[in-house]
């Protein structure tokens, strides 16, 4: 008997993979992305003549469990209109009863191609604050993503930031299999690893590690932030993403974090750098009054 190799098989499985459109409004196009859900291909719809990305189940996953996962992600992200959560157009079921959504074609890179490009640490913060904008209104609406990572975020061309891939999204009150575990493992609150009941906390510390993940080796005040936010025990950490990013932006502003409890030497450093020309004016002027001084004595 002649085994098939692996590469063989990948080749049936994208083939098997390839969505038929008939039937639909769609033309199909090349292929963006494939996750542990399905796969996004980039299509057509000639009706209104605009590029879309649709995403449909995998042929080898057509258990009823992960068909209403693809709807259930498809309505969580029809009720989250916000500029950083990418809108669905449209939904249906191709010929193989396979079920599909459509959504906006969006461009640019993923936050961890972003970071490849060493960007400082201003402009890191100011991103994750973009990041928690869609965080914050999803938590708004009652629901929780379970997968901020990285590779989930994209930055467009002209300054957007969006949160993709909400396919593991939970409703809070919604019930939910028990002992399932769902997300990333670096990016997993210890109460979404151990497959807890989770809440919009499990999202903060999430957000805690990715600021963590991008920053790297941060100054004592955001690394305070991180700390708290990913404190094991949800009670210890920012009970909403709106407070971490408070936190965020006051740091940015060179005003003391709540996260932070800092000496006196802190406090004079962060002051003369808030108020950084006032000081050097006043540096300015003690330096030429000592100089007409010395040279008022000759």
């Amino acid at each position: 008997m002649d085994w098939l190799s692996d590469k063989v098989i990948d080749h049936v499985r994208e083939s098997l993979d390839v969505p038929d459109l008939t039937g639909t409004p769609y033309v199909l196009g090349r292929e963006l992305g494939r996750g542990g859900m399905g796969t996004v291909y980039d299509a057509y719809d000639p009706r209104l003549e605009r590029a879309v990305a649709l995403k449909v189940l995998s042929p080898l996953d057509d258990r009823a469990e992960a068909v209403e996962r693809l709807w259930r992600e498809a309505r969580v992200l029809a009720r989250l209109e916000h500029p950083g959560i990418v809108p669905v157009h449209d939904v249906g079921m191709l010929p193989d009863g396979r079920p599909y959504y459509v959504m906006k074609r969006v461009e640019g890179r993923r936050l961890d191609q972003y970071l490849e490009t060493r960007p400082s640490l201003g402009e890191l913060c100011r991103v994750f604050l973009r990041v928690c904008e869609p965080v914050a209104f999803a938590h708004a609406h009652e629901v929780v993503h379970r997968d901020l990572k990285p590779e989930n975020i994209m930055l467009g061309p002209f300054g957007e930031v969006l949160v993709l891939d909400w396919g593991v999204a939970k409703s809070l009150g919604q019930a939910e299999r028990q002992g399932l575990v769902i997300g990333t493992a670096d990016y997993m609150a210890p109460e979404q690893r151990a497959a807890q009941p989770v809440d919009a906390r499990a999202d903060v510390y999430s957000l805690g590690c990715l600021l963590r993940s991008a920053c790297g080796p941060t100054p004592r005040p955001l690394q305070s932030i991180v700390e708290r936010a990913t404190e094991p025990d949800p009670q210890r950490r920012y009970q909403s993403v709106s407070e971490m990013s408070t936190d965020v932006e006051r740091f940015l502003d060179h005003l003391p974090v709540t996260a932070h409890r800092e000496s006196w030497p802190e406090r004079l450093v962060r002051i003369l750098t808030r108020h950084k020309t006032l000081a050097l004016l006043i540096l300015a002027y003690l330096v030429m009054r000592i100089v007409v001084f010395f040279l008022l004595r000759r």
